[in-house]
């Protein structure tokens, strides 16, 4: 039987092209390398943004090499149910999965060696149907109503359709911003995402006046413990509301769906623990009827391509919210084959995530 003999973290900072809100000074990240007892390794990414989530670089590398690491050398990496749970077992739960976005990079390098070591892709795995693409949306985060049209026109140039805005706090701002953009693009999907940024009353509001403009869907709108107002917002039926930060377990979701304060979510492999969530959550979203759209936390080349496989492989329907090339201007792989061509990314198709990363370019990027 195959076991875990080595798990190795790697602290790294890709540089970042562009403004966006979430980084001053790179992008940090954490690339995980499982190597099993045959030589074969599988590998993974976490992603952390302290300006979005409580977890950071350090607190990943720590929390990995002192306390997840250990539990699972000599454990079956196909056995992902009692990886988690042993991950589980030595960061405990608060409201939620413990440090999920730690954790997301082990799932993600398990996934990437079970499926090397069977000689199948992820959706093969899945019983999926293989390959395919799926459409991105260009992200604008502009700072000023000055900078949006050249903001879209690079988007446009770069072959994007669709569009991604994030809003809040100011409302007189963000209905200015979806004015122009759906003025620009009339037949693009629109996307609001106010990351947890206005109060009850300004959602209450503001949703009405973003549904008049053209705008699509409307992305946690207020934080994510407030849920009496979620069910404001979906009672008032101005707009779609999907959640994002406050959904890490299937749990969460199976709750939150109890409740009624949801019309769909942003799923994000990154924010809620590794594809093994993921997965689950989209078929709960997918048997409700909801919307499942597909996002991520500006994910690197290793966390990418497992988003884009996850997405490509339940055949997602909207423009998915991946800005990962749009606003990181390095790459570890071997190859570009990621690059997105047209506003569209291919989904990988080789064994595991299909990728390869370069050892001497991580190197180059350690920290």
């Amino acid at each position: 039987m195959t076991r875990i003999e080595q798990i190795e973290v790697i602290p790294v900072r890709y540089p970042t092209v562009g403004f966006f809100k979430f980084f001053k000074d790179g992008r940090p990240a954490v690339i995980i390398k499982i190597t099993a007892d045959d030589g074969t390794v599988g590998w993974g990414q976490s992603v952390p943004i302290p300006t979005w989530s409580y977890e950071t670089l350090e607190s990943c590398v720590t929390t990995l090499k002192q306390y997840i690491v250990p539990k699972l050398i000599g454990l079956d990496p196909f056995d992902l149910d009692s990886i988690h749970r042993a991950m589980d077992a030595a960061i405990s739960p608060s409201f939620s999965t413990g440090m999920p976005i730690a954790k997301a990079g082990v799932d993600i390098a398990l996934h990437d060696l079970a499926g090397k070591l069977l000689g199948v892709n992820l959706a093969q795995r899945w019983g999926k149907r293989s390959g395919g693409e799926i459409r991105l949306s260009w992200t604008l985060n502009p700072r000023s109503l000055d900078e949006i049209e050249s903001l879209i026109d690079e988007g446009w140039q770069r072959g994007y359709r669709n569009f991604n805005v994030k809003v809040a706090p100011d409302p007189t701002f963000d209905l200015e911003l979806c004015r122009r953009v759906k003025e620009r693009v009339p037949d693009g999907f629109l996307w609001a995402d106010a990351n947890g940024g206005y109060d009850p009353a300004t959602a209450l509001w503001v949703a009405p006046k973003l549904a008049d403009i053209g705008v699509s869907v409307l992305e946690q709108p207020v934080k994510a413990n407030r849920l009496a107002a979620y069910r404001d917002l979906r009672r008032q039926g101005a707009l779609p509301i999907i959640l994002d930060e406050g959904v890490v377990s299937p749990s969460d979701l199976i709750e939150f769906l109890r409740l009624d304060i949801l019309d769909g979510v942003a799923m994000k492999p990154a924010r809620c623990g590794g594809l093994l969530s993921a997965r689950r959550q989209v078929e709960i979203l997918l048997d409700a009827g909801l919307m499942f759209l597909g996002s991520g936390l500006t994910d690197p080349d290793i966390s990418l391509s497992a988003s884009v496989a996850l997405y490509a492989a339940y055949d997602l329907k909207f423009p998915a919210a991946l800005n990962g090339p749009q606003f990181l201007g390095y790459s570890v792989l071997a190859s570009s084959d990621q690059q997105p061509m047209d506003g569209k990314i291919s989904a990988p198709t080789g064994p595991g995530l299909g990728i390869e990363p370069d050892e001497s370019r991580i190197e180059a990027i350690r920290v």
